[in-house]
């Protein structure tokens, strides 16, 4: 089994290729996640998130996705319903887990991520 990330964001020998490149504090968090395209939605239908920040997510699914590719979410965090774009960042087939870059956030609903992701940290 093996662990893939975005080429983009790893140079070739560079150690710190490897460092933490989030910039938004994850906190852990289990809810459910729907993908928004009815391909994705018939093969996934119990996907369940590990952690969330305002910039992304990591989620555990069995079905097999290719870094880069994009997809549709909407979720339903804390009382709050989101419908975001994203990108995979990373897959570890090993663990069934998937990290997601959103995409295209709007300032309200990134204000909204980070409120949530603050009502985590207080729990």
């Amino acid at each position: 089994m093996t662990s893939k990330v975005a080429e983009a964001e790893m140079a070739p020998g560079d150690p710190s290729a490897y460092a933490n490149r989030r910039t938004d504090e994850r906190v852990a968090a289990k809810f459910a996640v729907r993908f928004e395209h009815t391909e994705d939605a018939a093969r996934a239908l119990r996907v369940f998130s590990i952690n969330v920040s305002a910039g992304g997510l990591c989620l555990r699914t069995r079905k097999a996705y290719d870094v880069g590719s994009q997809v549709r979410l909407s979720m339903d965090i804390a009382g709050e319903e989101f419908h975001l774009n994203g990108i995979i960042a990373w897959v570890r087939d090993e663990e069934e887990a998937i990290g997601v870059r959103f995409t295209d956030v709007s300032d309200e609903d990134r204000a909204r991520l980070h409120r949530v992701v603050e009502s985590f940290k207080k729990r």
